[in-house]
């Protein structure tokens, strides 16, 4: 292929200082189109032209609005528009229509909301929105069952959808520096999963699942109140008379006939819950024991999780869980290796 040819196919236009998209090339025999670091602020109609079109890269430009005709380069797959001024309405709401897309590429913007049409994309392996001011996640992201890459850190996401967790593909999942607080258990499904950025979030614990992902070997959960207290960090509020008879009751199986209590007192007695350690019967209302051990997490690191338990006595040197590899909790937290701590610490 000669100078001329490879030029045609790959079309380099990066830091010209273009403040309109290039219109006089013949854009049919164009493959990559490169306009990274310009002042391009629309893409227009004439973006249909480039039909053969395999990768456009417009990041860090101003770019506020993305015409609808993008949807016409069939062949698309890969697009990156990182690091501009997009929200949802100037977004291209058919964009779902490209359906070679692989990898997506929308960090920086001023998205609020997670694009709906990104998850019609079923061929899409890649996906980057950090960066953004989403809010929530569509439960309907299970439909990218080839995604192996989800990157949403930077945003402010308050809660993770469970369905995410049937993204049976996945190997990397970012979701620092957001607003979560906790996580669901059914990320315990992701079973390639192998990188998880967690750090500056609001987490107090995690999902005990979480030890089943035999693959993770990255794992960031620095900048969360579960790492700030982790080490020693028991509170332990002395029961009301209401739980301890409440407790009794639970414990003891004592029968009793709803339409002689109040809704109240039935509805009370209905939120009782077990305490974690399996050689316990006890329960819980409202005063339980917060306490935090380790887990053997791969053989690698010791991983710190919150557990609650029903009273001071529970938490002894007995393992309170264990993964499918027969990991088991730390009888001493004094003896986790440092080394150990700090890859999960720092990440």
């Amino acid at each position: 292929m000669d100078g001329a040819t490879n030029f045609q196919w790959n079309v380099h236009m990066s830091r010209l200082q273009l403040e309109e998209f290039p219109e006089s090339i013949d854009g049919e025999e164009v493959r990559r189109l490169m306009l990274s670091h310009n002042f391009i602020s629309i893409i227009p109609r004439s973006i249909e032209q480039f039909k053969n079109l395999i990768e456009l890269d417009v990041s860090s430009n101003r770019l506020k609005y993305i015409s609808d005709e993008i949807t016409s380069l069939s062949r698309l797959k890969k697009f990156t528009a990182k690091n501009n001024l997009l929200d949802n309405e100037s977004f291209p709401k058919e964009l779902g229509k490209c359906q070679q897309l692989e990898v997506v590429n929308l960090s920086g913007n001023q998205l609020t909301e997670f694009p709906m049409e990104l998850t019609k994309i079923l061929t899409l392996r890649e996906l980057y929105l950090g960066g953004n001011h989403i809010g929530n996640l569509p439960v309907e992201l299970d439909n990218l069952q080839n995604l192996e890459i989800l990157y949403l850190g930077g945003n402010q996401l308050v809660e993770i959808p469970a369905t995410l967790g049937n993204l049976a593909s996945l190997t990397s999942l970012g979701l620092s520096d957001n607003k979560l607080k906790q996580l669901p258990s059914e990320l315990a499904k992701l079973k390639n999963l192998q990188s998880l950025s967690l750090h500056n979030n609001l987490l107090t614990t995690l999902p005990p699942q979480i030890i089943k992902l035999k693959y993770l070997g990255e794992l960031s959960l620095r900048g969360n109140p579960l790492v700030m207290r982790f080490c020693r960090d028991l509170t332990y509020q002395p029961p009301s008379l209401l739980e301890l008879a409440g407790r009794v009751i639970k414990t003891k199986g004592i029968a009793y006939r709803e339409e002689d209590l109040p809704t109240s007192l039935i509805r009370y007695l209905s939120s009782a819950c077990k305490c974690v350690n399996p050689k316990c019967k006890g329960v819980y209302f409202e005063s339980r024991v917060e306490n935090v051990k380790f887990v053997d997490f791969c053989g690698k690191y010791r991983l710190p999780l919150l557990q609650y338990l029903c009273s001071p006595n529970c938490a002894g040197p007995s393992p309170i869980f264990s993964s499918s590899s027969d990991s088991e909790l730390s009888e001493d937290d004094e003896q986790v290796p440092v080394s150990r701590i700090k890859k999960v610490l720092l990440g």
